[in-house]
């Protein structure tokens, strides 16, 4: 199976084109030229291909003879002076997503990396993937951005297009201390900028286990489009 990893320079991304080569499959990494790939596997399996989720073309061009994509390209920030940039990749790369995969024939499943922000405060009760966010209120233009991308992947799978959209909470582990990662960079802050010890690093890793294994485990049935999951581990 030739699958696709939108965001592979990222840190969910990377580890998980990590665990799809373990399974067997081919992987295609979509990088930009500027990225740090050094979290990327540096074995041949790996093929990457440079582009941008906000470049339609050569989202076209990756997407060329793969089954699945697992888009998990994203900007993940707190704040930026510009927040228009959070639309530009988050709403507008995801449009570029879906309509790539409509025109690429062999894509059989779209794995879209959504948020547990896309589903909005709780206000105390426990939440899970039937959520919807009632867009009263935002705390970041980050929230805002993926709630808008929620509804183009919602409404995408509405009009049968195989999409499953997944709402990850926060995702840590060992690696790139990335703001995709920003439990363990906290960490290492904490202990200033000491590397965190044997038992912290398992547990760690353990929970970005537990995440691949969830992202690699919508691989084993496709009829799952067009349903999404909660999943609250890191």
């Amino acid at each position: 199976m030739k699958i696709l990893v939108s965001g592979a320079s990222g840190y969910l991304g990377g580890r998980l084109c990590h665990a799809l080569l373990k399974q067997g499959h081919s992987v295609r990494a979509l990088v930009r030229r500027t990225s740090d790939i050094s979290g990327l596997p540096s074995e041949g399996a790996l093929e990457l291909v440079y582009g941008d989720v906000t470049d339609y073309r050569s989202l076209v061009d990756a997407c060329f003879g793969c089954h699945v994509i697992f888009h998990t390209a994203a900007l993940v920030e707190p704040w930026l002076p510009d927040p228009s940039r959070f639309f530009a990749v988050n709403v507008e790369g995801l449009k570029n997503v879906v309509q790539a995969a409509k025109e690429t024939k062999t894509v059989e499943k779209i794995i879209y990396t959504s948020s547990f922000f896309a589903l909005g405060s709780t206000d105390g009760y426990i939440a899970d993937e039937n959520q919807v966010h009632e867009e009263k209120y935002f705390c970041t233009q980050y929230e805002r951005s993926k709630a808008v991308a929620d509804k183009i992947a919602l409404q995408a799978a509405s009009e049968g297009l195989p999409i499953v959209p997944v709402y990850p909470g926060v995702i840590y582990g060992p690696g790139k201390l990335t703001t995709g990662n920003l439990v363990a960079k906290l960490m290492v802050i904490l202990q200033q900028w000491k590397k965190v010890d044997l038992v912290k690093d398992i547990f760690l890793l353990e929970r970005m286990r537990h995440s691949c294994k969830f992202l690699t485990w919508l691989l084993s049935s496709l009829e799952q489009a067009g349903l999404d999951f909660a999943f609250p581990f890191g």
